[in-house]
């Protein structure tokens, strides 16, 4: 476990350092959906188990600790999107407006049955998956899709049974799932998401960095090539075992 949470800090970096050469005014970085930080701008936003803190980096090689704001029990994770956080947690999903950085707002909450709960979003909605395990405390398995073009009030929209899904990433007008095998939905109709295609991995997260993506696995990550033309047009391009 400790490995793969030192390759997710390597990856959530790389990503910030190369988003910093493509965009300098942007300084973002975004980690999976299975992330608990998120850089945005001169500030980095973290959650432990109950609370979300807020780092200054306006001098990057001397964090300050800004802000502590307390969320509830069983925060698990962090998603930036715009001046918006999503906060994952056992218990439903937090959105919070960062437009004063050091000091995030809660807006909005959906709640739901305990299960563990990663979380993605664009401008009309928010994806999040339920999966039952050990420590999620309930059966559920299944992908949900709210309607967050109010970002006061999250309705939800879709629900679907899936296998045991678990970390999920947009791309374009699909959604990338991690369940038995790593599905993609077209999303265009959010309100009923149509499987179009599937890659034969098991994973627990992935990362998609313009039209290259990572899945990644208990054992390893694996780099594939998109298409933006052609969703069916997946190449295989690497891996790495760990």
């Amino acid at each position: 476990m400790k490995k793969i949470i030192y390759f997710l800090l390597i990856t959530f970096v790389i990503s910030a350092c190369s988003n910093d050469q493509d965009n300098a005014s942007t300084k973002d970085g975004q980690g999976g959906s299975l992330a608990i930080f998120a850089l945005k701008g001169n500030y980095l936003y973290g959650v432990d188990n109950s609370k979300l803190n807020v780092f200054s980096l306006l001098n990057p090689s001397t964090p300050v600790s800004v802000n502590e704001v307390e969320i509830g029990f069983n925060i698990e994770t962090l998603f930036s999107f715009e001046n918006y956080l999503f906060v994952g947690s056992r218990n439903g999903m937090f959105i919070y407006s960062i437009e004063n950085p050091e000091n995030p707002v809660l807006l909005s909450q959906a709640q739901h049955f305990t299960s563990c709960d990663p979380v993605v979003a664009n401008a009309t909605n928010s994806f999040v998956t339920l999966h039952s395990g050990t420590f999620c405390g309930n059966n559920l398995n299944v992908l949900q899709v709210y309607d967050t073009s109010d970002i006061n009030n999250p309705l939800l929209i879709h629900s679907r049974n899936l296998t045991y899904p678990k970390g999920l990433s947009l791309y374009n007008d699909y959604l990338f799932v991690c369940d038995d095998v790593i599905k993609i939905f077209d999303i265009q109709n959010p309100i009923e998401p149509i499987l179009v295609n599937t890659i034969d991995k098991n994973c627990f997260d992935i990362i998609i960095n313009g039209n290259t993506f990572y899945a990644i696995g208990e054992n390893g990550l694996y780099r594939y090539e998109l298409n933006p033309d052609d969703i069916n047009d997946i190449q295989f391009k690497s891996e790495v075992i760990f």
